[in-house]
């Protein structure tokens, strides 16, 4: 009866994990020859465990990350102009801290976006706050806050991010009010939060294709000041998965095949030799 009285104060008090500890450890017969001191510091070390673990699912919820990347997960041996010992220095979260960019450049499905998912993935699980945004709906929904009168609120909320992600920058040209939007969500973050640009476009190409002289020169500025360059290169790594396209194929037995008419089963070959062809190319 005090066990459910005791476990009842916890959860008003909004000790869940504690509540939770506690009815583990009461039912561990093992946990009776550790001292009244040991059993209420390990309750409290679970409690924080607790909170650590939903804090850190908070942060990725919000983070909206493309993929479920990880620095550990990164693959070094196929040569894509990825220095290990970079990738080693950011896996460091004192790059945030110090309010440092990350600029990542390189032709399509080099791994860009994986590379920026795993460093926002490390910056959540360091306790940072994240968000991961496309550059084209950046720009569109900056655009439906003026409509609303709500654009101050949105750049303010940018800015106060300790991490910002932003891939697939100059994919398109920037029209003017892009411009403009890009160079207060980078003057805002300037010295005050870390940003991490993805783009197919070259670095030393931002500027002309920023296209307006004074704003190039604002934006690229602030970017470009104490921060680290990865430019990968190499093919797509799309293109180098025959196993996932093999495994596409549908398992084939001795009575597959009398399901199927006369001429639906030659438009089955028919296509079990395209996706054939298709994997061995």
């Amino acid at each position: 009866m005090l066990n459910q009285q005791t476990m009842s104060i916890l959860h008003s008090l909004k000790l869940f994990g504690m509540a939770s500890s506690l009815e583990e450890r009461l039912a561990d017969a093992k946990q009776a020859a550790l001292s009244h001191e040991e059993f209420v510091g390990l309750l409290v070390q679970d409690e924080k465990l607790h909170r650590d673990n939903l804090r850190l699912r908070r942060l990725l919820k919000k983070a909206k990350l493309r993929q479920e990347a990880a620095l550990e997960d990164i693959d070094y041996e196929v040569s894509r102009g990825l220095s290990r010992q970079v990738m080693l220095e950011l896996a460091n979260p004192q790059w945030i801290t110090a309010h440092r960019n990350v600029l990542i450049s390189g032709p399509t499905g080099v791994g860009k976006s994986f590379v920026a998912c795993a460093l926002g993935n490390a910056a959540a699980r360091a306790g940072y706050t994240v968000l991961y945004i496309r550059a084209p709906r950046l720009f569109e929904t900056l655009q439906q806050s003026r409509g609303d009168g709500s654009h101050l609120k949105a750049l303010a909320r940018l800015s106060r991010l300790q991490l910002l992600i932003i891939d697939d920058f100059l994919l398109t040209p920037l029209a003017d009010s892009e411009r403009r939007d890009l160079l207060e969500v980078i003057e805002d973050r300037y010295q005050v939060g870390a940003t991490v640009i993805a783009s197919q476009c070259p670095v030393k190409d931002w500027h002309p294709n920023i296209a307006d002289p004074t704003l190039a020169d604002a934006i690229c500025d602030r970017l470009l000041h104490n921060a680290y360059k990865i430019e990968m290169r190499g093919d797509s790594m799309r293109t180098k998965r025959p196993v996932g396209r093999r495994q596409l194929l549908l398992p084939v037995n001795d009575n597959y095949f009398c399901r199927f008419p006369a001429f639906c089963l030659w438009s089955f070959l028919l296509s079990r030799l395209r996706c054939w062809a298709a994997a061995v190319r």
